[in-house]
């Protein structure tokens, strides 16, 4: 990884929480952006934390405990050995969410049902759960494993177009593709088996066809307790693409929608979130606002059992020193967090990869950061690195940071940043 990192805030530090000494579990797994943040917030806590992974470097100069996400129970007892009780485990990716419910059940720890995690993880049960629970969505259909091309297409044209073809496990908007007629559905669906099948996934995992829902595209992040949600970001998405391809590009923070609609969209995420089983820790949820009938209303795009993904979290800086993931380890240990307050407005820019081959070299960076409002620049993706764009691609090139007083002059500041930033792709 590699990136400059500027004018990060001088806060004092927030410490009253009396968590200090506590003991966690960090399950982390060997390739993800999040475990260095994390480390640093438990740092900041005073915590003891032990890092569990299936591959990651010892971080922060600390060994890492074996940590086999497909054997918990040897993995519970093994940390229970080295490592003694815990006070609570957290998972600092997707991968290891499962493992996480697993060994806190295990210690009798606060934790989501692993059934939860797993409805969490799969696009198909989650339409199907939300469904039977009422909550506002898309229209869709599961298109088993098995089912012909063609008998897909004719689904979706009595669901009508455009739609949505995705596939049901797979996250950052790969292998997600837009539909307008039955030949392009033909093609999504298999292009989209393709993709599972570099995952292995191909001959049993479903695809779901939804319907397209136009309009505002907004995030929404935040921590539950016993079910009750604590909102800790809005972000809206102002360039969200409609397709054939969904890119993440521009976050900012604070949402500019109206607050009603702001209401009933976390209302909402909240509903969902329960109609999974989920009743702790982090979530992070995707919306889209539907205006076609006339009144404004939120639909559930997707929810994860985590936070904001990739580097986004480092767009948030909350008064009194208190970062996103602070939160999230003050949440596993029980403390009641308060819907925190930013100053100003903040945002980020995922770079998306352009063109599939091995990237050479980032030009522009100097420029970019030189931009008023401009907080940081990072690449993610290591030179030499073979790359790909979505739908196949499951990397951004990097993340652009910047504050302003309004959302406008974060969008204005991040756009023109990219506009900086050359990929040389060879």
């Amino acid at each position: 990884m590699t990136g400059v990192r500027l004018n990060a805030p001088d806060l004092p530090v927030r410490n009253d929480f009396n968590v200090q000494g506590k003991r966690v579990l960090l399950l982390v797994p060997a390739v993800t952006y999040r475990a260095t943040d994390f480390v640093l917030a438990a740092k900041r806590l005073e915590l003891d934390l032990v890092i569990g992974s299936d591959g990651a470097l010892p971080l922060g100069g600390q060994a890492v405990v074996h940590a086999d996400a497909d054997d918990p129970r040897s993995t519970a007892e093994r940390v229970l050995a080295q490592a003694g009780p815990l006070d609570a485990v957290i998972a600092a990716d997707t991968q290891m969410l499962s493992l996480a419910a697993h060994i806190a059940a295990t210690m009798g720890l606060p934790h989501n049902p692993v059934g939860a995690i797993a409805a969490a993880a799969d696009k198909s049960e989650q339409r199907r759960l939300w469904a039977r629970s009422g909550v506002s969505q898309p229209d869709f259909r599961i298109i088993p494993a098995d089912t012909a091309e063609h008998d897909a297409a004719r689904q979706a044209q009595r669901l009508g177009f455009p739609c949505v073809v995705k596939a049901t496990s797979l996250s950052g908007s790969r292998a997600v593709l837009r539909a307008d007629t039955e030949s392009e559905v033909i093609a999504a669906v298999i292009e989209i088996r393709g993709i599972l099948a570099e995952t292995g996934q191909e001959s049993r995992e479903p695809i779901v066809i939804e319907e397209y829902v136009p309009g505002a595209e907004l995030s929404i992040d935040g921590l539950l307790t016993d079910g009750r949600l604590t909102v800790t970001a809005i972000f809206d998405k102002p360039d969200t693409p409609e397709g054939p391809t969904f890119e993440e590009t521009l976050l900012v923070t604070p949402s500019e929608l109206a607050q009603p609609i702001l209401v009933s969209a976390t209302r909402l995420v909240e509903q969902a979130a329960s109609a999974l089983g989920l009743r702790q820790g982090p979530i992070h949820a995707e919306l889209r606002v539907d205006t076609r009938s006339g009144e404004a209303k939120a639909r559930m795009l997707e929810l994860a059992a985590r936070s904001i993904g990739g580097l986004c979290s480092r767009a948030l800086h909350f008064l009194e020193g208190v970062n996103l993931e602070m939160m999230v380890l003050l949440n596993s240990l029980g403390c009641r967090v308060q819907p925190p307050h930013t100053a100003g407005a903040a945002g980020v820019l995922m770079l998306p990869v352009e063109k599939a081959g091995r990237l050479n070299r980032i030009e522009g960076g100097e420029e970019a950061l030189a931009i008023a409002g401009i907080t940081g620049f990072s690449i993610t993706i290591p030179l030499g690195d073979a790359v790909r764009p979505l739908p196949w691609g499951d990397r951004y090139l990097g993340f652009i940071f910047a504050e302003r007083d309004d959302a406008a002059g974060v969008c204005d500041a991040l756009r023109t940043a990219r506009r900086k930033i050359r990929a040389i792709i060879n």
